[in-house]
């Protein structure tokens, strides 16, 4: 039997990568006696794991660099160089993420996506011809301001004085002088989310409180991004209403006002670029997998386009996950393989990770059909 493990990150215990080789390795020792064939595709969607997954899939390099986090303090990222350093694939939480170690404090008024922009100038100063920018999982509010900044956009009050501090001093904005974008190349972000950068369905709404925005400052957010709508014209506004533009605090607004982005589903993006429907259609049974699998997962999630491209091509597919939502995701999934120990707390489950899956598979291989019955 073929069988294509392609399983998304198991959030705080397994990169796609991981959770791969977990369910290769588990398959393949639950039936010693069984001729499968099985090729490992980590997948990802817009969320963080989208460089990991492209740098593997396309054996890129990674790039390091010391850039400044969201509140100022240098951080180390990275990202992939593609196709002979022709394509760059750029995590903004790299750089700009909630969960960056050491980024305890919340302070939505000084977070700045900085280091992303940072990030984005080192790659276009090695000559790159295109970005894959993943944006989701930001500690920023920022409408893209501080991408901009470092990237040679300038910020003015009403009497022109430089404004050194967006976002913290965008309440002031008037006008905004854009550098020499010649040598900016073709930028596509991989964004999972539908929201406008502005209104209750907003940026500042939906995901503001999680970045320590209180309802007590929720209108001073939302007219300073207003305030950098305006400064950006007709095409700003344009923009403002796209569906994506409020992902990442605005990060996708500002990709399109400052970089000329393209906005697509993550999940498309990955799966186009490490050509997944290739592998489905090769494969006998389609295996995936992420941490939780819920409703949410079918509303272009990694597992989700995994089972829906193994469908339309008519293969069977399976999948694990730590935790699921509800029986009747099987009417989607097929056979769904929880692997966490109930009897264990959290976090010895998410310690254990890599150990459960792996006997979770090995568990489920003998249920698997003989190769001759998918021929």
């Amino acid at each position: 039997m073929k069988i294509l493990v392609a399983s998304d990150k198991f959030k705080g215990s397994l990169t796609a990568a991981e959770a791969c080789a977990a369910i290769a390795a588990g398959l393949l020792e639950g039936s010693p006696d069984a001729a499968h064939e099985i090729r490992c595709l980590p997948i990802a969607d817009g969320g963080d794991g989208i460089a990991d997954t492209l740098t593997r899939a396309k054996n890129g390099t990674w790039i390091r660099r010391e850039v400044h986090g969201p509140l100022g303090k240098k951080v180390t990222a990275a990202y992939g160089l593609l196709d002979g350093g022709k394509t760059a694939v750029i995590e903004m939480a790299a750089a700009s993420g909630l969960a960056l170690p050491g980024e305890t404090r919340r302070d939505p008024l000084r977070a700045s996506t900085y280091g992303t922009g940072e990030l984005l100038r080192d790659a276009i100063a090695r000559g790159v011809g295109e970005v894959l920018l993943g944006i989701g999982g930001s500690a920023t509010n920022d409408g893209g301001s501080g991408m901009a900044l470092a990237l040679g956009y300038r910020f003015y009050d009403s009497a022109g004085n430089a404004l050194t501090g967006p976002p913290a001093d965008l309440d002031r904005l008037a006008r905004i002088e854009p550098p020499d974008t010649s040598s900016f190349p073709e930028v596509i972000v991989a964004c999972d989310v539908s929201n406008p950068l502005l209104g209750p369905r907003g940026c500042t709404a939906i995901y503001g409180p999680q970045k320590g925005i209180t309802p007590e400052t929720f209108s001073l957010h939302e007219n300073r991004l207003a305030r950098l709508v305006a400064a950006t014209g007709e095409r700003g506004k344009a923009a403002a209403d796209t569906p994506g533009a409020g992902a990442a605090g605005g990060l996708g607004f500002g990709a399109m006002v400052f970089l000329g982005a393209t906005l697509v589903p993550g999940f498309d993006l990955v799966a186009t670029r490490i050509g997944l429907a290739d592998a489905v259609s090769w494969a006998d049974l389609v295996v995936t997998g992420e941490g939780r699998l819920d409703h949410q997962s079918l509303e272009g999630k990694g597992p989700g386009g995994v089972v829906a491209l193994a469908r339309a091509a008519g293969k069977s597919t399976a999948a694990f996950c730590g935790s699921l939502e509800n029986r009747a995701l099987e009417a989607n999934f097929g056979p769904v393989v929880e692997i966490g120990v109930p009897q264990l707390p959290l976090t010895a489950n998410l310690a254990r990770g890599g150990e459960h899956l792996r006997a979770a598979a090995r568990a489920f291989a003998p249920t698997l059909s003989p190769p001759d019955r998918h021929a």
